[in-house]
């Protein structure tokens, strides 16, 4: 194997792809002002329900309201990113990340259908908490950790991360929960844990 084989290349992809989106727009007008990401596909319920943009469910997922939201994503998605695609596989690592953002979108969606609480949301915060889902899950089968990654410590950066969205303004709680969420079903059902065990003997046995 080339030892300068990148392990994670869908995560590093996805955070090109999300910086070179945010850099692109930031060229045109600016990424913190709502009607300029609305116009570039974040997510909007009336636009959705109402006119049958579905797309702004995929599109909203690579876009971000500032520096700060952009940075902030990136750097868990690096770090979180990097560790589960490299236990898990590529391919099962874009289904958990796209499935567990679209999930967060649609819960999110949902609610403020519900709530009649509207607002033009991005951010690709659904997905990376999907993958912060299935690398939980990913940890507990590995006995509380997966490399560098313990359980408990993601347990404790979930429970802060949702406080903090909870007591603040402007962040779409339940964009994260519906990641999470899914990306921990979906650890379940795409992950098995590999057996490192190997035999030994050379005699024959039953």
């Amino acid at each position: 194997m080339n030892k300068n084989t990148i392990k994670a290349p869908c995560t590093v992809i996805l955070a090109a792809a999300n910086i070179i989106v945010f850099l692109g727009l930031s060229f045109f007008g600016m990424t913190e002002n709502t009607g300029f990401m609305l116009e570039h596909g974040a997510m909007y319920v009336p636009y959705i329900v109402g006119r049958g943009e579905y797309y702004r469910l995929f599109t909203s997922m690579f876009l971000h309201f500032g520096y700060d939201h952009l940075f902030n994503n990136m750097i868990v998605l690096g770090t979180m990113g990097w560790v589960l695609e490299s236990e898990i596989g590529k391919i099962k690592f874009l289904i958990i990340y796209f499935v567990s953002g679209l999930a967060g979108n649609l819960l999110s969606l949902w609610m403020q259908i519900q709530t009649g609480d509207l607002a033009v949301s991005a951010g690709a915060s659904g997905a990376i908490f999907g993958v912060i889902g299935a690398l939980l899950y990913v940890a507990i089968r590995n006995r509380g950790h997966i490399g560098d990654v313990s359980g408990r410590g993601l347990v404790f950066m979930i429970i802060l991360t949702l406080y903090y969205g909870f007591t603040s303004g402007g962040v779409d709680n339940m964009a994260h929960i519906g990641g999470l969420v899914a990306g921990f079903f979906l650890g379940i059902l795409l992950y098995w844990k590999r057996n490192r065990k190997r035999c030994t003997g050379t005699g024959s046995g039953i």
